[in-house]
């Protein structure tokens, strides 16, 4: 055991060493951190122009309008009726607010006025939330309205003008706008936003399975070179260069994940100190489970073109059930064909631990399948493992 860990050890100094191994096993998947970084790591707060047409230029319609464009993040562009609706018609816009003729007038007289949302389809994810807002600001405004007839009404006949007594109540609302007796305060804990705690444990894990997937191929290459039985004629017996291997594979995919999960630490701050140290757990385990069935590949592969192209078909099949990609409806076939996937409790796991606190406790079914990988693919991968080409 001793000489498998010395060849352990040696294999993952020449991978430290290998400037290309490590372009591809880590500079990659810092790339790809950097780019989510830069989609989801700033500010979080929703951004969107809010298109608006005002066919009714009253008071009640610029009050609107000016709420609308005081929402943080939100910009509001005016258009034409025309020019609206041939964008609408182009396909050029999704959703459009149009304040109709005569809004402010039933408004002040009847207290009750309608807004028109023209939208194609459900108005996409953007019109949906400004359909939101927009209806939030509406309901702002009638509250006000209601204020506003209901101070009038109870000060009736003490001759105080209506004029005094509407500046009275906008100054007093417009104190409690900016100084509101309810205010909401945002904390965030081990965390940068829920699309960065979705994506970030998936793409570890695939770059993990990609990179000990393909690594796969260098083992059939030096089986095809000699490299393998040379190293037999040394102390090393088969079973201990089988084991050297496995433990070297460990070793490369620990290394990769360590970087990437400290990465993520310092750059996202998605992790608890505790939840950063059961992640790592977590993943050496999932390691193991990968690094076995990379051993299973390379024993079955005959040439490094078929380790390649095995390498890759398995990996991407497990990824996309694994849900890497987009979210995976439960109940669906994905899903169910998902449960194969060894990704797929990876990810789970990986999600409750970062995003909901879970602890190691609460993942052991996840940690029990990948032992169960792991077991089984040594003990299948060793009973075809070759050293030399054409025996075993």
């Amino acid at each position: 055991m001793k000489r498998a860990l010395i060849l352990a050890l040696n294999e993952v100094r020449l991978y430290l060493r290998d400037k290309g191994d490590l372009a591809f096993t880590l500079l990659l998947p810092i790339v790809t951190f950097a780019l989510m970084y830069g989609a989801f790591g700033g500010a979080s707060r929703f951004n969107a122009t809010a298109y608006v047409v005002d066919e009714d230029g009253g008071m009640y319609a610029r009050s609107l309008v000016e709420g609308l464009g005081r929402v943080e993040g939100v910009k509001v562009s005016m258009l034409s009726t025309e020019k609206a609706l041939a964008r609408l018609q182009d396909a050029d816009l999704n959703f459009v607010l149009f304040i109709p003729a005569g809004f402010s007038e039933r408004l002040a007289s009847e207290g009750r006025a309608e807004l028109v949302f023209r939208q194609r389809g459900n108005g996409g994810q953007t019109g949906q939330v400004l359909g939101s807002i927009i209806r939030g600001i509406a309901r702002d405004m009638e509250r006000d309205i209601g204020i506003y007839q209901k101070v009038r009404s109870n000060l009736a006949g003490t001759g105080i003008a209506v004029e005094t007594i509407d500046v009275v109540v906008t100054r007093l609302l417009e104190e409690e706008r900016g100084n509101p007796s309810v205010r909401v305060k945002e904390e965030l804990t081990g965390g940068t936003g829920e699309l960065v705690n979705q994506y970030v444990p998936s793409i570890l894990t695939m770059y993990v399975l990609f990179a000990l997937m393909v690594g796969a191929r260098a083992i059939v290459e030096e089986r095809r070179k000699g490299t393998l039985e040379r190293l037999l004629t040394t102390r090393l017996s088969v079973g201990e260069l089988f084991f050297g291997k496995y433990i070297a594979g460990i070793g490369r995919g620990f290394v990769q994940t360590f970087i990437l999960l400290a990465l993520s630490y310092a750059v996202f701050r998605m992790f608890t100190p505790a939840s950063f140290l059961q992640s790592l757990c977590f993943v050496f385990v999932y390691i193991a489970a990968v690094s076995a069935l990379s051993l299973v590949l390379a024993s079955v592969s005959r040439t490094e073109d078929a380790a390649n192209w095995i390498g890759i078909v398995f990996t991407m099949a497990t990824v996309i059930l694994g849900g890497t990609f987009f979210e995976v409806s439960e109940g669906s076939l994905l899903h169910t064909l998902g449960r194969f996937s060894i990704n797929t409790y990876a990810n789970e796991a990986l999600k409750k631990i970062i995003a909901e606190g879970a602890s190691l406790g609460d993942v052991v079914p996840s940690l029990l399948i990948f032992v169960g990988v792991a077991v089984v693919g040594l003990i299948l991968s060793r009973l075809i493992f070759r050293a030399v080409s054409g025996a075993r």
